[in-house]
Order: C-alpha cells, then structure tokens, then sequence
C-alpha cells in the first residue's frame, strides 16, 4: 500500500487524497489517513507531541516518519518523542506544517513508506 498523499493544506484544514473528510489535524500512513484527536493522549502544545501520538503510525510499518508542528511550529516535540522514534529504526523528520507536508508529499512521489502526523494551527 502507499501513503496517501496531501492534498491541500490551510489555517485548520487539511484534505488527503482517498478521504472525503476534510482534517483539522490528522494522521496518515500507508494505505490510510484519519483525525488526530489530541484528547485521545492529553496532548497539548506544551509539553507536545508524545510516543502514544505517533505509535499508531509507526505500527503502520512506516520506514519515514514526518512531524507537523503547525503553521507557526508552537506545536512542541519533545527530545524524548523524537527518541522513541529513533529507537524504533524509523528516520524522523520535524517541521513547520507547510514544510512538512511538502516533505511528506516528495517522500509519497518517491515511494516510500512514510507516515505522519500533522497540525493545521498555530
């Protein structure tokens, strides 16, 4: 299966190829995408990110894994998130939203099997 691409990108709206839903936030990996509900772990902006959001991803069998700290990157992702990662054998990748998602997208041109999650806000 291969990673979906991303669509569209704006100020709280993301659309992925394949889904007629329209996310705020959300998860992709190969064959699949959905909303990243930030409720599901506790997540907040401080102290950021967590394993338990990316772990779903990385079951997905992904090789890349790239992060979206939103548009004004205040999302925050923790050395010990980007470690976890690591661990796993999984390259990982940390940026702006905008950035991010065109780095994820020229993975997805390439073929690789890449995952990530990503936030469309500040």
């Amino acid at each position: 299966m291969s990673s979906p691409e991303i669509e569209s990108l704006s100020w709280g709206q993301m659309t992925v190829r394949g889904c007629s839903s329209t996310y705020k936030d959300c998860k992709v990996w190969p064959g699949g995408s959905r909303a990243w509900d930030w409720t599901e772990t506790g997540t907040k902006h401080v102290p950021g990110v967590q394993p338990a959001d990316v772990d779903e991803v990385l079951k997905a069998g992904v090789d890349t894994l790239v992060i979206g700290r939103g548009m004004r990157a205040e999302l925050q992702v923790p050395s010990s998130t980007v470690d976890f990662v690591r661990r796993t054998g999984v390259e990982v990748h940390v940026l702006q939203t905008e950035d991010a998602v065109a780095k994820y997208n020229s993975l997805v041109v390439r073929g690789a099997k890449v995952g990530g999650v990503f936030h469309s806000t500040c």
